[in-house]
């Protein structure tokens, strides 16, 4: 029988996470040893949008450098896992059980959403990966929604990663000094997440955008959030979540991650 393993939402923040030393690089470099090895994992980045459900059949999954203007250390790395083309079918099979249509992109590869936190997780790259989609514009209830359908490959020995960002607004980059404590607007809305997911409150977590504070201007565009709902849905009913970490980087990024058992 299969382990059953979590589903972990983590905050990826900028490329660099990949190679420069600070508290979420050294948590996700200890995450993969804490929740063991999986048959498969099935990512879900902020990275790759469609307008509906569409999952990465790549058998061998290339690595994507979406990113301009950084060290030239990071075009170099790239992250072999093979792909998962039978999970990327499993997975529309039980999306289509909720009604939900996906379809399946031949080549797509591993954007740095996926691939920056897994070569910290997983450096080997021996396990097959493929990639769901976010689909921005259908918003949060229709990405726990999605977490819901998705449920079931816990069982089966599938990790469900979410990364995006706690907290992600590129507006506020470079504004606040690196290592200086986060604004007030960022804690405000980071320390409400924390308790509405600690508290099983899924109602008020896909109603964020009326309820938290400040949470237009942590996220002013939701790609980055929703990344975190799918997870969340594939948490076991009446099992609140849990923050496994907590640091910020570039002074308004929560780093903050999440499991749902």
């Amino acid at each position: 029988m299969a382990e059953r393993f979590p589903a972990i939402f983590v905050s990826h923040g900028a490329p660099l996470l990949a190679i420069q030393p600070g508290p979420a690089r050294e948590f996700l470099s200890g995450l993969g040893k804490t929740l063991g090895k999986p048959k498969a994992i099935l990512a879900v980045s902020a990275h790759w949008e469609s307008g509906d459900a569409a999952v990465s059949a790549a058998a061998q999954p290339e690595t994507i450098h979406d990113f301009y203007g950084f060290p030239d250390e990071l075009y170099r790395i790239k992250y072999p896992a093979p792909g998962a083309p039978g999970l990327a079918a499993r997975a529309q099979a039980l999306l289509g059980e909720k009604g939900i249509a996906a379809s399946a992109h031949a080549t797509r590869g591993l954007d740095h959403g996926a691939w920056v936190p897994l070569m910290l997780m997983y450096p080997d790259a021996d396990i097959p990966v493929t990639q769901l989609t976010v689909q921005t514009a259908l918003g949060p209830p229709h990405h726990f929604t999605l977490g819901e359908a998705l449920r079931g490959l816990r069982n089966e020995g599938v990790l469900i990663l979410g990364s995006g960002g706690a907290t992600h607004n590129l507006r506020e980059f470079g504004r606040h000094p690196e290592g200086a404590a986060p604004p007030q607007w960022v804690t405000a809305f980071q320390e409400w997440l924390a308790h509405t997911i600690e508290s099983g409150k899924s109602d008020d977590l896909v109603r964020y955008r009326s309820l938290a504070p400040n949470a237009a201007r942590n996220h002013p565009t939701e790609e980055h959030f929703l990344p975190l709902f799918v997870p969340a849905g594939a948490g076991s009913p009446g099992v609140a979540g849990k923050r496994i970490h907590r640091s910020h980087t570039f002074g308004v990024f929560a780093m903050d991650a999440y499991r749902f058992d």
